[in-house]
């Protein structure tokens, strides 16, 4: 451990409720099951017949290519067209194999997006604006952020009503996150006020090792009541399920990994 991070003031950890509800999947250390969580959560809120937007906001674009979405097709239209001005976010929405999931696709070239953007006025409000036009449409709005605290991370978290952090249960799992609640405190400060940490999600979780249960109780001893009950297991399926552009309740419903992402959503669901 090479920072002491501090628990969250209540101030952050109060969920706020509206119409509905934008939430940033955010951790800047890769490998923590960001996509995965933002994709299968996605899915199983649109499961639960709730009207879902999922937004890739990472030029990797992992989460357009797990619900199906081919590179090629959306290279005319993707979010980065739309946090351009080249294109209203509207029209870059794409239907999934899901009823109720709507996807806003990434692509490679969101990458220029930070350097393009950097001289723009109100550069961190690009999302923003952008989900003005069309949040009033959906339950939900799941915003996929890349593995990094840059410009397209500040703009989901500006967007946001709340932050959703996935950790996994490994060695050195809270290392770094002080850097993202920092960051969380200043966009609170600066930028969105009403930004809350909705809650944190343990993932890649294994019952079996005490290392798994030693990273969920230090966890739960940094963030008491926002750790959300449900933890995600690891699971082979799950970790297919990308492979063959699904979500996991698609490629395999009674898997242990898409029952866990049920669950999750039922808990989000409840909470508001």
């Amino acid at each position: 451990m090479t920072e002491t991070i501090g628990a969250p003031t209540v101030s952050e950890t109060t969920i706020a409720l509206s119409q509905h509800a934008i939430i940033a999947v955010a951790n800047q250390k890769g490998g923590v099951g960001k996509t995965t969580t933002a994709v299968n959560l996605a899915a199983c809120l649109a499961v639960a017949e709730k009207r879902t937007l999922l937004v890739d906001m990472d030029p990797q674009a992992n989460a357009t290519s797990g619900c199906g979405v081919e590179a090629a097709d959306v290279e005319e239209g993707n979010v980065y067209h739309a946090l351009l001005g080249h294109a209203q976010l509207a029209d870059v929405i794409q239907t999934t194999q899901i009823p109720h999931l709507s996807l806003a696709p990434s692509h490679i070239n969101l990458a220029g997006a930070e350097v393009e953007m950097v001289n723009l006025i109100a550069r961190e409000q690009k999302l923003q604006t952008c989900l003005a036009q069309v949040a009033d449409d959906y339950d939900y709005v799941i915003l996929d952020c890349p593995p990094s605290l840059g410009l397209l991370t500040l703009n989901s978290l500006t967007a946001a009503d709340s932050v959703l952090i996935p950790i996994q249960c490994e060695y050195y799992a809270l290392e770094g996150l002080g850097k993202l609640l920092n960051t969380i405190r200043l966009i609170q400060r600066h930028l969105n006020k009403q930004l809350q940490i909705a809650g944190v999600l343990l993932t890649m979780f294994d019952q079996r090792l005490n290392l798994s249960r030693q990273v969920a109780d230090e966890v739960r001893s940094y963030f008491g009541g926002k750790v959300y009950k449900t933890s995600i297991s690891r699971n082979v399926r799950l970790a297919e399920a990308p492979g063959h552009g699904q979500p996991i309740v698609l490629y395999d419903i009674v898997s242990p990994g898409a029952q866990n992402y049920m669950s999750l959503a039922g808990e989000i669901i409840q909470h508001g």
